[in-house]
């Protein structure tokens, strides 16, 4: 399959940051195979394409990776407003979570990839901590299939001091991540894979943390843990084991240069200079900070220090979106009011922590530029719309006007998956009508 996206802004997001107002993207297959402006694109091109979008008045990028989120909690947004961190979980996540049914856990899993999509992100790693059901790790997995998302399960755990229902054993967890890894860690061609999550640092026991890290290792997969997410946190570790949390992931050996460290609001200086020493990615959830009033995390300070950035929504309970679009322009604004430097952020470096460096947390260098030889992960976005245009420059247009709403086309791998706005691969009015009737169905059988 041949596609060819011409007439639109290019971004290649690339070390030179270079643009055309008027350029072209050539796809064969699952790869980029040409970039460039318009005016130089090669009449054969056309001439053998087998699909042309036609992209004038929409910025052409890279596809945007939202890093962290939990996509059962499509079902709980709005559920728990107004409520800090651990009463948010005890009070509503956690009673909602345990009356979910496998055939919830794939409807919510497929409104939170079809939502991802249909907003920007053509990746995302889904941090799923509720195994009421072995199968629901295989039903998360089967939506991602299912809406063509590039998936991560990032598979967590805890196994102390959690909810009772949520926690499981040693043995069990480690067998479950080999399970899921034989299964399914490179499957759809690539497209999905598997990741271990620990939970939190008071959820998860030492001896766990180590296991699972050597297991990890050894299998290939990123680590991925909530870290120093509000001052509680932060000092129940110090309460615990009289580490701040980095300096603890790094006692253990946990700590290096396939982690995705969540959160981090609350790190200090060392734990910072450590997580940067070890190579260790930095996902920031500016949304999901606030919406809990965790705090602002100071991403200027981590840039500075060489660490990568990721940008993510966190799970819909607690943003109430994922809209990574909406993310960029909070990501921008909340550095420039915690620091009262206007000039912290450029739109430019938002866009490349949301592309670049959540391609880098993933570990993949095919991801996150427009380049030949790249993987085509590509959205289109409007930028004729009376809320974003006239335009000067298409970055600041993508960072502080557009929205989710203004993604027109999505390509992951190369495969067309949203076209005009709506999913090519599934009735998206089908799969929201069954997700409504659940949802009230639980909310009688909770009496809410």
């Amino acid at each position: 399959m041949q596609i060819l996206i011409k007439g639109g802004w290019v971004l290649t997001l690339d070390d030179t940051n270079q643009e055309w107002t008027a350029g072209y993207v050539a796809i064969k297959d699952d790869r980029i195979t040409a970039v460039g402006p318009l005016a130089d694109c090669p009449p054969e091109l056309v001439e053998g394409t087998d699909l042309i979008l036609d992209a004038r008045g929409q910025a052409v990028l890279p596809g945007l990776v939202n890093a962290h989120t939990h996509l059962f909690q499509t079902y709980m947004r709005g559920l728990a407003d107004d409520k800090p961190l651990w009463n948010w979980l005890k009070e509503e996540i956690w009673p909602f979570s345990l009356a979910m049914t496998e055939e919830d856990f794939y409807l919510a899993a497929l409104v939170g990839c079809l939502e991802n999509l249909k907003n920007g992100a053509t990746s995302v790693i889904d941090m799923h901590y509720i195994h009421t059901s072995k199968a629901n790790d295989d039903l998360v997995f089967e939506a991602m299939q299912a809406s063509g998302i590039r998936g991560t399960l990032c598979r967590a755990a805890a196994d102390q001091n959690y909810q009772p229902e949520l926690m499981e054993d040693r043995p069990t967890i480690l067998a479950e991540i080999e399970r899921l890894a034989r299964q399914w860690h490179g499957a759809a061609g690539g497209r999905l894979g598997l990741s271990f999550g620990a939970l939190n640092p008071w959820g998860c026991s030492p001896e766990l943390m180590q296991a699972a890290a050597a297991q990890g290792r050894e299998l290939g997969l990123k680590l991925q843990m909530h870290v120093a997410e509000t001052r509680a946190v932060a000092q129940t570790t110090i309460d615990t084991y009289g580490r701040r949390n980095v300096e603890w992931l790094a006692d253990l050996g946990f700590l290096g240069a396939d982690n995705q460290l969540v959160h981090c609001v609350w790190l200090d200086e060392n734990e910072i200079n450590l997580a940067a020493a070890a190579g260790a990615s930095l996902v920031h959830c500016p949304v999901a900070n606030m919406y809990l009033a965790s705090g602002a995390a100071p991403v200027r300070r981590w840039l500075d220090r060489g660490l990568n950035v990721a940008l993510a929504t966190d799970g819909p309970g607690s943003n109430n979106s994922q809209d990574m679009l909406e993310v960029l322009k909070f990501t921008a604004c909340l550095q420039k009011v915690t620091t009262l430097e206007a000039m912290v952020l450029y739109p430019r470096d938002v866009l490349t922590m949301a592309t670049r460096g959540g391609a880098r947390a993933m570990g993949r260098d095919d991801l996150g530029v427009l380049a030949p030889g790249m993987k085509a992960d590509i959205i289109t976005v409007n930028l004729r719309a009376p809320h974003i245009g006239p335009v000067h420059r298409a970055d600041s247009a993508l960072v502080y006007n557009a929205n989710g709403n203004d993604v027109v086309n999505v390509l992951v791998d190369g495969r067309l998956v949203v076209r005009d706005h709506r999913s090519t691969l599934v009735d998206e009015d089908e799969i929201m009508t069954r997700a409504q009737a659940r949802v009230e169905a639980l909310r009688r059988e909770l009496g809410k």
